[in-house]
């Protein structure tokens, strides 16, 4: 089976030297899953930059008018974190384009993922902490305005609470969001998603994993969920420069594999989003981002054939932190 990825050139934009955010992360994660084979010999899936239409079904039509027309007032453009010139404009454009498309083919295909998206800061309002549009929220209104689906859950394990997806969707009764995140992290005002995991800091692979294994299973039987949207930000990693947790490079990885084999074992599409990550060494970085794409890899071609990859596998591993 071909695992669906959707990338675009435009997802890397320029940014002033020095900047906090490590934009070349998506060429080079582009790059490597070239250089992996993770294409099978094919093509990336290139998406359309979202149209007004799309983006203003989940946020204010002024906001977004004001990203369309490089217009954005000073004072938002300082809480989003980057100068909102038309290229920034586009990439985010064609970020949320992406995980549109990400969703329809996972819908097609059972698994898909975006070399970007997971912009969970963007609230209806405007946007904020580096992202410009709330790609996530905009794929998941698409689809129900579109009737592809009805029941969503997002499943965000990024370092940072998920604030612009729970306001977004705060009083939906069709999405349900769940936020596993560092509790004393970015952002100090949280948003109430519909079900907030905060983590002490510190918090390593072995605690980490049982939490996780405590929640997902419960989740899927909750209600008949149509699409799970999955953001696998790789910020909770020890040495992240945003991260206060203290997970190893192993257990990201099993996090990873569990997520994807539960939820397709429910017979749930999943659609995976980037997310965040954050380091000086781009090289590093992708290559923590790239476990993402070798995790739906190994569930694929049934490397990993069961699913007992949860606590008991986590404790079996020497290398990982209890």
């Amino acid at each position: 089976m071909t695992l669906p990825i959707v990338h675009h050139p435009a997802y890397c934009a320029d940014l002033p030297a020095n900047h906090r955010f490590p934009m070349d992360k998506f060429r080079a994660v582009a790059e490597r899953v070239r250089e992996e084979g993770l294409l099978d010999g094919g093509s990336f899936y290139r998406p359309r930059p979202a149209p007004f239409e799309w983006v203003a079904l989940a946020h204010d039509p002024a906001y977004v008018d004001q990203v369309f027309s490089s217009n954005v007032p000073d004072r938002i453009a300082r809480e989003i974190g980057f100068p909102m010139r038309q290229d920034i404009a586009l990439r985010a454009r064609c970020a949320t384009g992406g995980t549109v498309l990400t969703c329809y083919l996972a819908m097609e295909h059972g698994l898909a993922y975006n070399t970007a998206g997971g912009s969970h800061h963007a609230r209806r309002a405007h946007g904020a902490g580096f992202c410009v549009f709330n790609d996530v929220a905009v794929a998941i209104r698409v689809m129900q305005a579109d009737g592809a689906i009805r029941k969503a859950l997002v499943i965000d394990l990024d370092v940072h609470q998920g604030d612009g997806t729970a306001d977004i969707f705060r009083g939906d009764p069709d999405v349900f969001t769940f936020s596993m995140h560092s509790e004393r992290n970015y952002p100090v005002r949280k948003i109430a998603s519909h079900l907030d995991v905060g983590l002490p800091d510190g918090t390593a692979d072995a605690a980490y994993m049982r939490r996780l294994e405590e929640i997902l299973p419960v989740l899927l039987e909750r209600e008949s969920w149509d699409i799970v949207v999955y953001n696998a930000g790789v910020d909770p990693y020890e040495h992240d420069r945003l991260g206060r947790l203290a997970l190893t490079r192993e257990a990201l990885f099993m996090r990873d594999r569990y997520v994807i084999q539960t939820v397709r074992a429910a017979g749930v599409p999943l659609a995976g989003v980037l997310g965040g990550g954050y380091s000086t060494d781009i090289d590093e970085l992708a290559d923590r981002h790239l476990n993402l794409h070798r995790a739906a890899r190994a569930v694929v071609t049934e490397i990993v054939p069961s699913l007992e990859v949860g606590l008991a596998a986590i404790l079996a591993q020497p290398r990982l932190r209890r």
